[in-house]
Formats: structure tokens, C-alpha cells, sequence
């Protein structure tokens, strides 16, 4: 008996169905997962110096595509295991060292080279960089310009189920850059203290397993601070890992080291002394210690310390030369 040509058209449609996803390779069935890389709050004094999230589970094959939303520089970088960490610049202030340099935009990373997207950040408009993983591993990755900001991705066979969807990596994303925010928020009570003024407040957070992020507020203790003729002001930076500075006067090309008019202490700290609102002084970079880690070199005390003494009346400003275009600027009024 003839059946009905209804069913063979189905039989067939059924068939075909399968014959193309068995076709299809797995590249076409790939997917490319969004993340962030930092936040900020809309003056650009509460950084989320993160991933955000810092913990993420694909398949082989996927790719992730991360988006750049704040005016702090970040980078995302992948090393390969082992390789020295380098510095974000290097002889020259601005010229990026990278991994060595820059990989292009959807690079491959299995573990065997390196790729960086360079410095990223809006201005005004936010970039992205993705990167494709290939192969399963588990993989670090980090921002070359913050100490206390890394993350991990694990890609896993395609027979393996993931334990989560995007959705649910949006809604860690937006927790987090809620709680670090406000986190920075809450550092500006530490912004001023007995015996001086902090130059940048920082904690170290940890959301996840994967790593670490930092919340930053980048400000000075108080924007505007009034004293007289032969006072000396103090600024120490409290952000365990951020380099800040502070600088009077003209920005010197390379910010890192103290400019010539500037003099070591016994206690360890640098000073000046500046005579007019027209002299040019920079602190150079106020830098915590990095953490001791055993089986390596005990590091040495970080310069975190800044005194000005001030001998003339008028009106100083100053910026730090790292992150002037977040707002860190503040004034000193000198009376007679």
C-alpha cells in the first residue's frame, strides 16, 4: 500500500534535518561569550579594576569577546605558563612591552603563545578584543596595567556540559561591578587621616575563585586643602597595587621616576620644596611593595610617602600623572 505523501514528505524533511546537522561542523555550532573588562562610576573616581566576571567555562571552539568601558587603561593578556610577567612600559613611558607586543583582534590561545590586545579603553566609545580557544585547558589570563587583576577561563570538551549560560554571566558581571564600585565609595572615609592626605585608596577583592579585582578610588583625600607659608603637606598612597603620583606643574614625558628637584628621605620617603605656583615638581611613582611570595627575593619597602613644604603664598594644582583623566586632580591654597 502507497502511503500517503504527507508522511514521505516528512520522512524525508527528517531525514535531511539530520543528514545537515551531522554535516555542520563544529566550528558553526560555536559560540562567542561577552564579558567586561573594568567599570566605573560616572565621574571616573570608583574603579572596578576587574573582569568582570574573572571565572568563565566554554567549549573548545568558543570564543570570548571582552568589551573596554571605562577611560582606565586595562589589557588583556594571555602568557604562556611559566613566562616572566613584563612591565606594561618599557624603556620609554607609553611604549608598550606586551607579551612581546600585540596580537591581533580573534587570536587563537591554546597555551603555546602568547596573545595581548594592547591598552585598551573608551575614548569615547568602548573597544573589544576577543580571543578564540581552540583546544581544552585551563588558562589565566591578566591586565598588564593592574597587579590584582586576573581571571581564568576553562574551555572544555564539547561533550561536556557548562555549568552556566550567559545570562548568568551577565547578571555576575553587573553584581560585581556593583560591589566593587561601592566598595570605592566606601574607601574615600580612609581618604583623609591624621597627618597627612592619601594620594588613590585601594582594597584587594576576591569574587571568585579564578582571582583577583581591585576596587580603586582615584582621587585625592580632599581635593582642596588650605595651609601656610612654611607648612608641609603629606600625601601617602593607600591602593596596594595602583602606582599614583604627585605632580605640580608641567607633566613630565615619563611620570615613573621623581623629577630632579625631588629628594629621598631617611625614613624612605621623597620631598621637595616648592617656591612658586609655576615650579614643576613630580613625586614620581608612589608604589606599595609587591607581596612577598616564598621561594623568591624578599622585596624591598615601596615609596609611598610625598612631603611638600611650601614657602610662598598662592594657588598650587597638581594632578597625578597616571590617572589625571579619571579627575585625580587636586589644589593646595598656600596663605601668607
Amino acid at each position: 500500500m502507497t502511503k500517503p505523501i504527507g508522511s514521505q514528505l516528512k520522512r524525508i524533511c527528517c531525514h535531511s534535518a539530520l543528514l545537515i546537522a551531522l554535516l555542520v561542523p563544529h566550528a558553526a555550532l560555536a559560540n562567542t561569550w561577552q564579558l567586561l573588562v573594568g567599570a566605573q562610576t560616572y565621574d571616573r573616581a570608583n574603579q572596578a579594576l576587574g573582569f568582570l566576571p574573572n571565572e568563565i567555562w566554554i567549549h573548545a571552539g568558543d570564543s570570548i569577546r571582552w568589551t573596554f568601558p571605562t577611560q582606565e587603561r586595562h589589557t588583556l593578556t594571555f602568557l604562556t605558563p611559566g613566562q616572566v610577567r613584563p612591565p606594561l612600559f618599557g624603556a620609554i613611558w607609553g611604549v608598550e612591552v606586551g607579551c612581546p607586543g600585540t596580537t591581533p583582534d580573534g587570536s587563537d590561545y591554546d597555551g603555546s603563545t602568547c596573545v595581548h590586545s594592547g591598552i585598551l579603553l573608551a575614548a569615547p566609545d568602548p573597544p573589544t578584543y576577543s580571543v578564540h580557544f581552540p583546544s581544552a585547558g585551563n588558562f589565566k589570563f591578566v591586565c598588564l596595567a593592574h597587579a590584582d587583576m586576573t581571571g581564568v577561563v576553562h574551555v572544555m570538551e564539547l561533550a561536556e556540559s557548562l555549568p552556566h549560560d550567559q545570562d548568568f554571566y551577565d547578571r555576575q558581571g553587573q553584581a560585581e561591578q556593583a560591589l566593587l564600585r561601592g566598595d570605592a565609595a566606601r574607601l574615600n572615609r580612609r581618604g583623609t587621616y591624621a597627618g597627612g592626605m592619601a594620594a588613590g585608596v585601594g582594597e584587594i577583592v576576591t569574587t571568585t575563585g579564578a582571582g583577583s579585582q581591585t576596587a580603586s578610588l582615584m582621587r585625592f583625600g580632599r581635593g582642596r586643602i588650605v595651609v601656610g607659608v612654611g607648612d608641609t603637606v603629606e600625601w601617602t598612597s593607600l591602593d596596594p597595587s595602583i602606582n599614583h603620583t604627585v605632580t605640580f606643574g608641567t607633566e613630565p614625558a615619563d611620570p615613573r621616576p621623581p623629577s630632579a628637584n625631588v629628594l629621598g628621605t631617611s625614613d624612605g620617603a621623597r620631598e621637595a620644596v616648592i617656591g612658586s605656583p609655576t615650579d614643576s615638581v613630580n613625586s614620581g611613582f608612589l608604589s606599595p611593595a609587591p607581596q612577598d611570595r616564598a621561594k623568591l627575593p624578599q622585596s624591598p619597602p615601596g615609596v609611598t610617602r610625598f612631603r611638600v613644604t611650601f614657602t610662598s603664598p598662592g594657588t598650587f594644582n597638581y594632578i597625578c600623572a597616571v590617572h589625571d583623566q579619571l579627575g585625580m586632580k587636586g589644589t593646595v591654597i598656600v596663605h601668607p
